[in-house]
């Protein structure tokens, strides 16, 4: 099963979104604070690795997009590969951007004391 962000649920303060999911393809959370644990260390090994493999699944899948000749074969294990890549770095991201500290400015915008049409960048950060 593929990574689906529309479907996790807003990630929740304090949770570590986990690179793998259960054995009914539920995302995994880590409840802790020390990224020093064993735990943390292998979800950090884990998803560097997964950004390792994606970028090699990027420069495969361009070979094969460069090649005229690949037939529709060698084209669907290119794209099955690159999905699977791409899903993973997306919970990559998604984990680690859940884990950087809210900046106060944000936190006023979302509460609604600040007009978010004053920074673009802020208002695709809230909304998007």
């Amino acid at each position: 099963m593929g990574y689906d962000r529309n479907a996790l649920p807003s990630l929740p303060r304090g949770l570590r979104l986990l690179p793998w999911e259960n054995d009914t393809g539920k995302p995994c959370y880590l409840s802790t604070n020390d990224p020093e644990g064993s735990l943390s260390r292998l979800a950090d090994d884990i998803e560097s690795d997964q950004l390792c493999d994606g970028a090699d699944v990027l420069k495969g899948a361009q070979a094969v997009l460069d090649d005229r000749k690949a037939g529709e074969h060698a084209l669907r294990l290119a794209l099955r590969a690159t999905t699977q890549a791409l899903g993973d770095v997306l919970r990559v991201a998604d984990s680690r951007g859940a884990r950087l500290p809210v900046r106060e400015t944000e936190v006023e915008a979302v509460d609604g004391d600040e007009d978010e049409g004053d920074d673009p960048q802020l208002q695709s950060e809230v909304h998007g």
